[in-house]
């Protein structure tokens, strides 16, 4: 047990202060149920907050005496944490923002048992289901900000990135403040909190009060990204595909800064989204961005793209190097569109309704060995399902990457072993590569060692 480890009891924050007894005696039941580990890692990686390790298991193994039981208390609940990471406190005292995080957790996950996953009204193996289960979750979790104007900017990039890149972000982020827009990222370090960093200052200076530091994560992904502490609004969704579509659905204009595999998967995501006959007309600003020496990597990034799904894949987006005031520029003519095609078409500001997301962007990729050789990556089918199987295929990577199951997974039965046409074979192989020679599949610093076998 780590020297700093602290026991405490915890008053949660927000909807879980207003229950009713009904929903207490759930919360209690479903933490004590088959809830209860994955709540345990999801409150561990709240709890260490800020740490910059990316390395999941070494956390579970760190801090394996930790519990932490809802306990019911008056009509209300109560945390009960054993051993918890001392950084979450001072004094004693937990720190507010993690408090609040650590009730999200909970909030989230015992939503999604209790009131979703078994729910008629969300019929999670189609497509309208699926999107009704995200925009419920998305309400539970008081996202939603009705009236309000488009003015919430999506920022992916790599958490495994240096300082030039990361200063670069907070510039964008600074900038995109100080046109009083809110930030939405992953919520991890990196380019994750270099924008809300960026952002916050511009908001202090334009004296915004309730600026927006929105974070969106899920139980796989969250121990090795743990929230970075400027996230005032978490959601934990359940699964990376509906992480996706919260984003999407959430917010209304792109950012993507330069990252490893997992901002490549979340690149095509979008775009296979966005190459949708039926999304078309519907405004989405995306802007590739970094600085200087960054350029390469949206070279590749554009290659990969143009080679694999075509010209109008490239069409979706544009690339700005090195400019964090024409990157905030952009952004905010890019949402006056979106505010004008909205209210055209009576859509609401605060979710994307009209956007069309695929069944195949939707339902769930657990990669399994099996899993990931039959993926289908050739041009004998429509583009749309070429890119939703690419973005599989980068899903199982970052998931051989941080996910203790699937590491373990690796570690059983070997690499996984990507297969298709050779010449996107090839450039594949290219792109990933590139990845690990320029240290974005894992912190600086740490040895890498592949989780896939690209078969060229």
């Amino acid at each position: 047990m780590p020297s700093d480890a602290v026991n405490a009891r915890i008053y949660p924050a927000g909807i879980l202060t207003t229950l009713s007894r009904m929903e207490v005696e759930r919360l209690h039941d479903a933490s004590r149920g088959n809830l209860a580990q994955l709540i345990r890692r999801c409150a561990l990686a709240v709890l260490n907050s800020g740490d910059q390790s990316d390395d999941a298991e070494a956390l579970l193994r760190t801090y394996s005496d930790f519990r932490i039981e809802v306990q019911q208390f008056n009509r209300g609940i109560r945390l009960e944490l054993s051993h918890a990471p001392g950084s979450a406190f001072v004094d004693g005292r937990i720190i507010e923002g993690i408090r609040e995080l650590l009730s999200a957790v909970i909030r989230d996950l015992v939503y999604f048992d209790t009131e979703i996953s078994e729910n008629p009204r969300c019929r999670l193996d189609e497509g309208p289901g699926i999107t009704n289960a995200v925009f419920e979750i998305l309400r539970n979790a008081r996202m939603f900000r009705p009236g309000v104007e488009p003015d919430l900017v999506v920022c992916w990039g790599g958490h495994s990135i240096g300082r030039e890149e990361y200063d670069y972000t907070k510039e964008v982020g600074y900038s995109l403040g100080l046109r009083r827009l809110n930030i939405c990222t992953g919520c991890g370090p990196g380019a994750m909190k270099g924008p809300m960093k960026g952002a916050a200052i511009a908001h202090a200076k334009q004296r915004v009060r309730d600026g927006r530091y929105v974070g969106i994560s899920e139980p796989g992904i969250i121990a090795a990204e743990s929230p970075n502490p400027i996230v005032n609004e978490l959601v934990i969704m359940p699964d990376i595909e509906k992480r996706l579509e919260a984003f999407v659905r959430l917010g209304h204009g792109m950012v993507v800064f330069p990252g490893g595999v997992g901002t490549a998967e979340e690149i095509l995501y979008l775009v296979g989204v966005l190459l949708n006959p039926a999304n078309r007309e519907i405004p989405l600003p995306l802007v590739f961005t970094g600085p200087r020496h960054a350029a390469t990597y949206f070279e590749q990034i554009d290659a990969f793209i143009r080679l694999t799904l075509g010209e109008e894949a490239a069409s979706l987006y544009s690339i700005i190097i090195d400019d964090p005031e024409q990157v905030a520029v952009t952004m905010a003519a890019g949402l006056e569109a979106v505010r004008d095609f909205r209210r055209a078409r009576k859509d609401a500001y605060y979710f994307n309704w009209l956007l069309e997301v695929r069944e195949a962007f939707q339902i769930p990729f657990e990669p399994t060995h099996e899993a990931m050789a039959a993926l289908e990556i050739h041009r004998d089918q429509p583009v749309h399902q070429l890119v939703a199987n690419l973005r599989r295929a980068l899903s199982g990577i970052v998931a051989g990457n941080v996910k203790p199951e699937t590491l373990a997974l690796i570690r059983e039965q070997g690499t996984f072993e990507i297969r298709g046409a050779p010449d996107i074979m090839h450039a594949l192989d290219g792109l990933l590569s590139s990845f690990v020679a320029q240290n974005r599949m894992k912190l600086p610093g740490a040895h890498y060692e592949p989780c896939y076998r690209v078969v060229t």
